[in-house]
């Protein structure tokens, strides 16, 4: 099992420790390679003005974090194109699908970017080009790999022409037009072949060499070689990863319907994720993927530990049908916890309404698994993803459940983000998100945002003041917006403004949002008046910001709406996002 993920720079330790993994896969692939020249990937992923192209590493990990293989690929947004500069897998790893999904990848990010096609060099497999017979069988194993993807050697050219005459085995340059019918036009593929040339061969190939190679290109439009290997077949277009919302990736807790507590006056039931999943599948904006499974180490990097033990054990000893509801609530000395569980419920709660029950930690467990399995999807190149879960998680503390929540999904999904990249959190529920607050109060890498009802009328009551900033390094880091009463969706963007305003200037790699519905008009649970069209509104604005998303499902209880908003906000999403790629 491995994960595909970008790097863009080597800020982070964990893209430190990554990418010195590559530095050692080239040298053991490439010994022809100069050793500055595997030196300066950090640098070159840091300042494309001074390489002339933008510069962005896959890498294929496992679990451990080791690198299995990565590719180099350098776009050049003046042109259009991109040039694949190294794709290679670790020596002592069998591929195991690895080399195809990274080039599959690679074929999706230039998709994604709109290239005219993606270039690369490949020695040649012609005799009469390479001398060395054991190199010209790998050269005709890796030709025939990408004539799978309808990649093939570009003809009728100079290209394959060695720099110095005494040379043997000068590459090909070989094209993937994506899938798309056709080629380019002489003029294009001139502009394209000087840029290469120029910007990666500055310090070896001279001008009169470049004006050769690029004054031979006769063909307009240019050609390339018929198949060798493989039986000429349509290859599909590549399908970039969601850049405009287009298809937004969902994953759903298919675990919850068995966390269903039938006690008067529980709003919180199975209904509410029926109700959203139907409406975003009938609306075609959505592809529903699968739930993976995730350590409990993700969960216990967030909350403590004996909450976690206290939790499991309990849930699985109640019989079925039975509940431990909260009913007193010892002060929290963490030396002399009480014994009885049934108290101990109430060291660990901050309610009197939400329940332990048989099922209970088995759904948080899905819910931790889907927003995990959403996040993963984000470090692979997916734009936004939505992770509808239940129960919610926001209310859940480090060491406290209530609200409804038990494991704070969106925040164990925001710590392991946080490893790949700084992360803001914007909880836009009705109330307030003092879950995460606790859990990130000082840290400076997380930043938490929150609208909501003020506490002086609207639950959890004892938090999200605006003057709980945060403390020691995370100080400035937590911000809360606590608003009035009654709010209609004009006042509501207006604060919402201000909270993308800070996000923006913090600059962080992925935001998640905690999407609540209950600031719906007529919702049990709240106060304010939105409407459908706020909501699209709020995510245009959100959309607007461009950074990778990750939404968590909160609360929402007026179900027979809940869909509707659902799909707004995300239509908003996807229209941000669309007028974002416009202006720029």
């Amino acid at each position: 099992m491995f994960l595909i993920r970008r790097i863009q720079d080597d800020t982070m330790e964990v893209d430190k420790r990554a990418i010195a993994q590559v530095q050692d896969i080239l040298r053991s692939h490439f010994e022809d390679i100069e050793e500055r020249k595997i030196l300066e990937i950090p640098e070159q992923l840091k300042n494309p003005l001074h390489y002339r192209f933008r510069t962005n590493m896959l890498v294929a990990e496992n679990r451990s974090g080791m690198v299995q293989g990565f590719a180099l690929l350098m776009t050049a947004p003046d042109l259009g194109f991109c040039f694949l500069d190294f794709i290679a897998t670790r020596k002592d790893v069998i591929s195991g699908g690895i080399g195809s999904s990274l080039y599959d990848r690679l074929r999706n990010e230039a998709m994604a970017l709109g290239a005219k096609g993606l270039f690369f060099e490949c020695l040649p497999d012609d005799p009469a080009l390479c001398r060395n017979k054991n190199l010209l069988e790998q050269n005709m194993a890796r030709l025939k790999f990408y004539e799978r993807f309808g990649a093939y050697p570009l003809v009728n050219t100079l290209y394959e022409t060695p720099v110095n005459p005494v040379d043997d085995c000068a590459p090909y340059l070989v094209c993937d037009f994506l899938g798309k019918e056709g080629t380019m036009s002489r003029d294009t593929a001139g502009k394209i072949i000087r840029a290469i040339l120029e910007r990666k061969y500055a310090d070896y190939c001279p001008e009169e060499y470049i004006k050769k190679v690029v004054d031979s290109v006769k063909d307009d439009p240019v050609l390339l070689r018929e198949p060798r290997y493989i039986k000429k077949r349509k290859v599909p277009s590549a399908q970039p990863p969601d850049r405009l919302g287009k298809n937004i990736l969902l994953v759903v807790n298919n675990r919850h319907s068995i966390h269903h507590v039938h006690d008067r006056g529980y709003v919180e039931s199975p209904v509410r994720i029926a109700s959203i999943q139907k409406e975003l599948l009938d609306s075609g904006m959505f592809t529903e993927i699968k739930t993976r499974s995730f350590s409990e180490k993700n969960i216990r990097e967030v909350h403590d530990h004996g909450y976690i033990n206290y939790f499991r054990r309990v849930c699985a000893q109640l019989p079925a049908g039975k509940s431990i509801y909260p009913y007193v609530f010892p002060i929290r000395n963490a030396a002399r916890a009480p014994s009885d569980d049934s108290v101990l419920a109430g060291y660990y709660c901050i309610d009197t309404f939400t329940p332990l029950n048989r099922n209970a930690y088995l759904a948080a467990r899905g819910a931790v698994d889907c927003a995990l399995t959403a996040a993963a999807k984000l470090l692979e190149g997916e734009k936004t993803v939505y992770a509808l879960v239940r129960p919610p998680g926001h209310h859940a503390e480090r060491r406290a459940f209530g609200g409804f929540c038990y494991f704070n999904s969106g925040a164990i999904a925001a710590n392991y983000l946080g490893k790949f990249g700084r992360v803001a959190m914007l909880d836009i529920d009705y109330h307030h998100g003092n879950g995460q607050q606790d859990i990130f109060y000082a840290r400076p890498d997380i930043l938490t945002i929150s609208i909501h009802g003020h506490p002086s009328f609207a639950y959890p009551y004892f938090s999200g003041y605006a003057d709980e900033k945060g403390e020691g390094t995370g100080l400035g880091y937590n911000l809360n917006y606590p608003l009035k009463e009654q709010i209609n969706g004009e006042e509501y963007r207006q604060v919402l403004q201000k909270a993308l305003r800070r996000i923006k200037s913090f600059n962080p790699s992925y935001l998640v949002v905690l999407l609540g519905l209950d600031t719906a008009r007529g919702d049990p649970t709240g106060t304010w008046r939105l409407g459908t069209k706020d909501f699209q509104e709020n995510g245009k604005m959100i959309g607007k910001l461009d950074i990778p998303l990750l939404v968590v499902q909160e609360g929402g209880y007026k179900n027979r709406i809940l869909g509707v908003n659902a799909r707004s906000f995300f239509s908003g999403i996807s229209e941000g996002r669309y007028q974002n790629k416009q202006q720029t």
